[in-house]
């Protein structure tokens, strides 16, 4: 019966794709990772995922993490889309954040700004925009940003990565409802990206790398078991 409930969703979003494909097209360049948005509202209509959950929110960093569900075993929405940005991120907030009224929020965008060549401030104002459309749809709801993760393709890039990573975690010091992840220190050893860590293109992650953010992810949402959004 599983299976077979498996196989309906996916025919669904098959069949929602062909459906849309020439509009998502024709809209894509005003509109990026449009057609990822319409496939996650598809999934949400088929199978709807359930409130107070933690939801898993970025770039690619979250797409392909394929293990996270077993990872952490709790009810997680995982909204992992393309190279976005944090920009990105707040142009769907009210499609992939909002809806859902997470328990609490793991966040995880900002690289690909850096590597787009956007400057650390301008990018940390963009979270800060994030945080604004947080708080006015669901107020105290914690946020947990997982740092900028260092990667071997992107060296010359560790610079506004730190700086990036110093202006959040020096917010987080000011409000109670954002917790500072800092995945980049575990993946470093003597100032260097841990090259065993990533898959062939020294960009995303490998099981190892994703066992890292299991890691430290797990223990911020553990020693801050009790920052939860209201009402749940």
């Amino acid at each position: 019966m599983h299976s077979r409930s498996r196989m309906w969703i996916t025919a669904a979003l098959m069949a929602g794709c062909m459906l849309t494909a020439a509009p998502m097209a024709a809209a894509q360049a005003d509109a990026p990772f449009a057609e990822e948005i319409h496939v996650f509202a598809v999934e949400d209509e088929s199978a709807p995922p359930p409130r107070c959950a933690t939801l898993f929110v970025g770039s690619s960093s979250i797409r392909f993490w394929f293990g996270l569900a077993n990872d952490f075993r709790m009810p997680l929405v995982k909204r992992g889309f393309g190279g976005s940005t944090v920009a990105d991120v707040n142009r769907y907030f009210d499609r992939i954040v909002a809806p859902y009224h997470p328990r609490r929020i793991v966040f995880y965008a900002g690289e690909n700004d850096i590597a787009a060549g956007k400057p650390a401030a301008q990018v940390f104002a963009d979270f800060e925009e994030f945080l604004k459309r947080k708080d006015a749809s669901l107020g105290t709801t914690p946020v947990f940003y997982v740092s900028a993760k260092p990667s071997p393709s992107r060296l010359g890039q560790l610079g506004a990565q730190r700086e990036l990573n110093g202006l959040v975690e020096g917010l987080a010091a000011r409000r109670p409802d954002l917790v500072f992840v800092d995945v980049a220190s575990a993946m470093m050893v003597e100032g260097a990206p841990r090259p065993e860590i990533y898959i062939s293109d020294h960009l995303h992650m490998n099981r190892a790398g994703y066992a890292i953010w299991t890691r430290v992810i797990g223990k911020a949402l553990k020693r801050s078991a009790k920052l939860k959004a209201p009402g749940c």
